[in-house]
């Protein structure tokens, strides 16, 4: 049983209510234990090193180590996703925590495994904004969550689910932490077919329970600050994370509600656009001088944050039609030159943090050798870029040679070729790219026994390229338009054909 804390003023309306904080403790891991007692399906509590996530498992952790051995009978998965650009000091400390629980658990004899789960490499942000050419994340255009977050951690529990037919999720949400998130939470809680578990509405066969659903921010905190870590991290260094993350780098003694709470910040991925200004990211910067190394981060971030970037971005959608709104084209990925660009940016943060950063920030890594290779074979089959410059480009901005294997030469045209045809489409880009697009089909079609679909890829190539200008593609989509009147007014996606 915890230690007897002492008593703080009831709040009738709180989680608290007229109870002592220790009882209250004592309740909710009570609770925790007899679910857990409950059936044998197991359970999958979600980590993500923030202060929520740190208390769901805290309390899980305090529930299991307080029943007898015979009967911590089923295993209880820590899954924790890092996305490649988490913010590099909280996925340090993830990290950390992730290897400190392994072996807290072995030492304590309880079944807790933790697990760090990675988006596949051909759904990592760079492979998608460098390789593919996606524009940075906006929230017409939110193609990253899906990706980095829910696509490894729902692999991992479907996995659990094939094993044994059913998962509990056990997860940090708090009712406090926004309005929509109230209003989601009370909604799924309306079909609940146990008591605390309710149903999770995009994974079969699986239920949700959040022990913490009730908590505000700062008895989230209190809990944090009065219970030790049991995997023996010290949550004073968390909160001082969340402290250095805040404006004014102030944590206020909280005596009534009018209090701004202390560690209330979000930090997530660095590189995220879903937001006007990383404001976490800016803080931690400001506030600490040891934390300037992330400075070119913080600018590459910003940069990508661009209000307008239609210049650097393709008047034509990925798969080549015309998109209207507003009577203006909407444009699609990024040029060539504009992805080229960004990874020397990247590359370039990525030296200045090693070289700004202590000793640990010596081996950063912003982006993989594994998302490197990827974005090099986009760049060369599907995208036909056959001139080959991510090496060159690897190398002027590292000072060090590229590590990836030679390309067979019959898989590429290489460099000097293409700047002979350069040389001769001259200044015309559409050109040069299309003829580019149309010897690599042809070559790749050339040793081919039965050359089916060649027409239509070469057909692709042409019709993708059929405008000089952009101001030549949107007169025809306007015309093309006009040709429809029955259309509502709005978008209107104008294909070539």
């Amino acid at each position: 049983m915890p230690v007897p804390l002492p008593t703080l003023e009831p709040d009738p309306t709180g989680w608290l209510a007229d109870r002592p904080l220790y009882q209250a403790v004592n309740d909710l891991l009570t609770e925790i234990r007899d679910l857990y007692r409950g059936d044998d399906v197991p359970w999958v509590v979600g980590y993500s090193g923030g202060k929520d996530s740190t208390l769901t498992l805290m309390l899980v952790w305090l529930a299991l180590a307080g029943l007898p051995p015979e009967h911590r009978t089923k295993t209880v998965h820590v899954i924790s996703t890092d996305t490649g650009v988490e913010n590099p000091v909280i996925a340090a400390w993830a990290r950390r925590s992730l290897d400190a629980m392994r072996t807290a658990a072995h030492d304590q004899h309880l079944p807790i495994e933790a697990h760090r789960l990675t988006p596949k490499v051909q759904d990592s942000f760079w492979t998608c904004l460098i390789g593919r050419g996606y524009a940075a994340p906006r929230p017409m255009f939110r193609w990253c969550t899906e990706r980095l977050k829910i696509r490894p951690s729902n692999a991992f529990i479907r996995s659990v689910v094939a094993a044994h037919g059913e998962v509990i999720l056990v997860l940090g949400t708090r009712k406090s932490e926004s309005r929509t998130r109230a209003l989601t939470m009370a909604r799924h809680e309306k079909g609940r077919v146990r008591d605390r578990l309710s149903p999770n509405a995009s994974l079969t066969n699986s239920l949700v329970y959040s022990p913490i659903e009730d908590l505000s921010t700062d008895d989230v905190w209190m809990l944090l600050m009065q219970y030790p870590n049991p995997w023996g991290h010290d949550n004073k260094l968390l909160l001082g994370i969340y402290q250095g993350a805040t404006a004014d780098s102030e944590c206020p003694l909280v005596v009534d509600t009018s209090t701004p709470s202390c560690g209330d910040s979000r930090m997530g991925c660095w590189t995220c656009t879903m937001v006007e200004q990383d404001k976490s990211l800016t803080a931690m910067i400001r506030n600490d001088e040891s934390n300037a190394w992330m400075r070119p981060l913080l600018d590459l971030r910003n940069a990508l944050d661009a209000q307008d970037d239609r210049h650097l971005r393709d008047f034509r959608r990925m798969n080549g039609s015309l998109l209207l709104h507003n009577d203006r084209l909407v444009h699609g990925p990024y040029t060539q030159a504009a992805r080229e660009d960004w990874l020397r940016r990247l590359l370039r943060a990525q030296k200045a943090a090693r070289a700004m950063g202590p000793p640990e920030v010596a081996g950063l890594c912003l982006i993989t050798m594994e998302e490197l290779h990827e974005i090099r074979r986009i760049w060369i089959f599907d995208k036909h870029e056959v001139e080959d410059l991510l090496p060159l480009i690897y190398e002027q901005e590292t000072g060090e040679p590229f590590p990836g294997r030679p390309l067979d030469r019959e898989l590429a045209s290489g460099p000097e070729k293409m700047a002979v045809l350069r040389e001769v489409c001259g200044d015309d880009d559409n050109m040069y790219e299309a003829a580019r697009a149309l010897l690599e089909i042809e070559r790749t079609y050339r040793t081919m026994g039965r050359r089916a679909g060649l027409y239509g890829a070469l057909e692709k190539v042409l019709l993708r390229h059929s405008f000089e200008t952009e101001e030549e593609a949107l007169a025809f989509a306007r015309q093309r338009q006009g040709d429809q009147p029955d259309q509502d007014d709005g978008d209107h996606q104008i294909a070539l054909f």
